[in-house]
């Protein structure tokens, strides 16, 4: 997602520049954009996640005209649940989560139990819900960049693996498995391999881990309609699970560091993650349908990276969304492509309170030297 949606920013930022959109796979979304929970969750992760998503919001709400023929997001709504023994954790969330388009409402087990009636009752003693957590169409989403992109005169092509990445006379030279390209700039959001285009390209990598996540798919309990069950998630993040296509997904909520690869699940976080559900519901799982695996890359701050590099300012990173890559992706896209093209932070992004010293990736080369 990260690519088509500063792909698309940049020919929007620069309309007399070329823009060639280089994708590894054979189509665009293989690895953490199709593998995702879809879910547009405002209250999630810290506060500069938090920041770019509600400056996000108002494009998935009201996307431009053409952009996609359905809404992008639909009702869902969300659930953090806690037991008896987590109140303080449900406080600090609660807290945390003030400033958001609309902050959670703190219930009862009761409550909670109405929403979702599957969930035990000694673990959920209170919750927070937010009710305008919504479902996202992310193919919609991750289409409606690709098809904006190209008919404003962008290029995409795939199965154009990377192989060799040089500055020679103020140009880069990209040789990749489909041809050779040269550019005066060239933005890095490659998720789990940024790291090694930084490094295929004489710049210093900057720390960043991707840890695989993983996902099963079961059916949910015939006696019960759990089609508006609200996205339920424990309050320490050790597992979430909502309806999705006819059925009931769920993750352990799993952060395994990985290289960069074809992320596949490994079967003892499928156990957890079915053993998680059944602890925490009256769930009985009789069979996993489907079970993957996808990568989330982190900067070591949980801060996404974007912007010119210190060392090679024709070199823009645009990486380490950390799982929060959709629900950024239509105010992360335009800063970058801001920063990339030497204009300012769009004022709605910097009304946010986030500046470009806050994702520049020379933050993290500081904190490196100090460590």
């Amino acid at each position: 997602m990260g690519g088509a949606s500063v792909a698309d920013a940049l020919v929007a930022a620069a309309p007399r520049a070329r823009v060639v959109l280089l994708e590894r796979e054979a189509a665009a979304g293989y690895h953490a954009t199709g593998r995702s929970a879809a879910l547009f969750l405002e209250g999630y992760k810290g506060p500069v996640i938090r920041a770019l998503a509600r400056a996000s919001r108002r494009f998935f709400e009201a996307p431009p005209t053409g952009f996609c023929a359905n809404p992008l997001l639909t009702p869902r709504g969300a659930l953090y649940i806690a037991r008896e023994d987590q109140r303080t954790e449900i406080e600090r969330r609660r807290a945390a989560a003030g400033g958001e388009t609309q902050a959670p409402t703190l219930i009862d087990g009761a409550t909670a139990r109405a929403l979702v009636p599957v969930l035990r009752p000694e673990a959920v003693a209170c919750a927070l819900y937010e009710p305008d957590a919504t479902d996202v169409d992310v193919d919609a989403l991750l289409q409606g960049f690709l098809r904006r992109f190209r008919g404003l005169g962008g290029l995409m092509v795939t199965g154009a693996t990377v192989r060799r990445l040089e500055r020679r006379r103020g140009r880069w030279r990209v040789d990749t498995t489909a041809e050779r390209y040269t550019a005066t700039t060239v933005v890095n959001a490659a998720g789990a391999w940024a790291d090694d285009v930084a490094t295929m390209a004489g710049v210093a990598a900057i720390g960043l881990v991707p840890k695989r996540r993983t996902i099963i798919s079961f059916d949910g309990p015939s006696e019960i309609d759990s089609r508006r069950w609200p996205f339920t998630i424990g309050v320490d993040e050790d597992l979430y699970f909502k309806p999705d296509a006819g059925r009931i997904i769920a993750s352990p909520c799993d952060e395994t560091p990985s290289p960069a690869c074809d992320a596949q699940p490994d079967e003892w976080d499928v156990a957890v993650a079915a053993d998680r559900v059944q602890t925490i519901t009256t769930m009985h799982i009789q069979r996993i349908h489907h079970r993957w695996a996808g990568l989330r890359t982190f900067a070591r701050d949980g801060v996404p990276v974007a912007g010119p590099d210190p060392d090679e300012p024709n070199f823009v990173w645009y990486a380490g969304q950390g799982g929060a890559g959709i629900i950024t992706s239509a105010a992360l896209g335009r800063m970058t492509a801001a920063l990339a093209t030497g204009a300012a932070v769009p004022a709605d992004i910097a009304a946010q309170g986030v500046t470009a010293a806050t994702l520049a990736p020379d933050r993290l080369r500081t904190s490196a030297e100090a460590n």
